[in-house]
């Protein structure tokens, strides 16, 4: 069973949300996290990113900067940037992209259903990255990034979700890159019932972003309880802040590919090379596939659709992902990338910058092709999660992004 419980977040004013509210910290460079704090100093991911308070000479994960990030963030709660909640809430989390609705609740989850594999993993995590957040959260004492989580809906939770969006809305407010963010409260006692209820006949759900966040939250509750050996289970460094979205709202974006070179062949070769075990047809417009086993590539300014054959097709959950068939019968035995998490010869690129970006970069002539991807599903992110396996690198691409800086839960 999964706890899904309330919490009183520490949430912005009204009248400052929209300028509080922050990209995730990872999506920035440091010095992309410079130029967006200059140009918003109210914004979060000056506690998120404590690095922008310093010079260039101050490393990243100096203790300092940790400390630094705590007195931002208390700041901000002194000053009345933030109000708190004092009862126990859900909280509903609207984001609109593009005229398409996605509607999450906020809540926090349970760092023990996390260890026991209720709340299930797709992605391996790195340590460098996990220390990082781990000790922000630990000197913070609060989670200010929700995780992603998604779950197969639930219609008495949908129900009540629904009817609170027809109520007035908590925060209303548009960002920037165009995304609409509306949130609603949950705060009658009936319903925050039923959801809590509901949630504890659910046993699986699955972290869609948000992997090392999630790991962090989960260690650095672990260590309160290793320095609190008295513990409940009922304090709040036991939980973690989290959006939960139903699985019929969520759009998985492609997560294409782009190589700086063709590992020594000419391009006769190395399209020869393809033609071993994909069909190659040259079309006049930027291609992306509608089909599974189907990829565009980009060379030499111009587009093929590549088609996998079907004789070479393995019958495996994760060897049939589309990220593992060009992995497996491309990048790897024909283009040398053999490990692309670490290889520095391919690029990654979210699909939510488009096609244009991939011929942009090739033509830059910094890389020599470019792939783009069909979609892996949230079905097959759950067949994954649910058999205990993991997916490769840069399988999945969500969008619009949670903001963060929005809800804060303190423990």
């Amino acid at each position: 069973m999964a706890i899904i419980r309330s919490f009183g977040a520490y949430r912005p004013r009204t009248d400052i949300v929209d300028r509080v509210a922050a990209l995730p910290y990872d999506v920035y460079n440091r010095e992309e996290a410079y130029e967006e704090v200059k140009r918003e100093p109210m914004s979060f991911l000056k506690v998120d990113r404590a690095e922008t308070s310093f010079g260039p000479e101050v490393d990243t994960y100096a203790d300092c900067v940790y400390d630094k990030a705590r007195e931002l963030l208390d700041g901000m709660i002194d000053e009345g940037v933030y109000v708190h909640d004092d009862k126990d809430v859900y909280y509903v989390y609207e984001l609109i992209m593009d005229g398409r609705h996605q509607t999450g609740l906020v809540a926090c989850a349970s760092i023990d259903d996390y260890v026991s594999g209720v709340i299930k993993k797709h992605e391996n995590t790195r340590e460098d990255k996990e220390i990082d957040r781990i000790k922000h959260v630990m000197t913070c004492s609060a989670h200010t990034g929700p995780i992603f989580l998604a779950y197969r809906s639930i219609d008495k939770v949908n129900k009540i979700i629904n009817r609170v969006k027809t109520g007035e809305k908590l925060y209303g407010f548009t960002t920037p890159d165009s995304i609409t963010h509306n949130v609603w409260i949950i705060d009658q006692d009936k319903d925050i019932e039923d959801i809590r209820e509901a949630f504890a006949g659910v046993n699986e759900i699955y972290i869609a972003d948000g992997h090392h966040r999630s790991a962090s939250a989960v260690k650095a509750g672990l260590k309160l309880r290793e320095e609190n050996p008295g513990y409940t289970g009922d304090e709040e460094f036991n939980y973690f802040l989290s959006v939960l979205f139903p699985h019929d709202e969520l759009m998985i974006l492609p997560y294409n590919r782009v190589v700086r070179d063709l590992n020594g062949y000419s391009e006769d070769e190395f399209m020869n090379a393809v033609k071993e075990k994909f069909t190659i047809d040259k079309v006049e417009e930027p291609f992306a596939p509608e089909n599974k086993c189907e990829f565009g590539m980009y060379m030499d300014h111009k587009w093929y659709r590549l088609g996998f054959k079907k004789e070479f097709m393995v019958d495996d959950v994760v060897e049939r992902l589309d990220v593992s068939v060009l992995q497996n019968n491309l990048l790897a035995p024909i283009l040398g990338i053999g490990d692309p998490r670490t290889d520095k010869r391919i690029t990654f690129v979210g699909g939510i910058r488009g096609l244009s970006e991939l011929s942009k970069m090739v033509d830059s002539d910094m890389y020599k092709v470019a792939f783009s991807m069909y979609p892996t599903s949230i079905t097959e992110l759950f067949d994954i999660a649910d058999a205990g396996r993991l997916m490769p690198p840069k399988s999945t691409w969500f969008e619009p992004k949670l903001r963060s800086g929005i809800f804060i839960h303190r423990f």
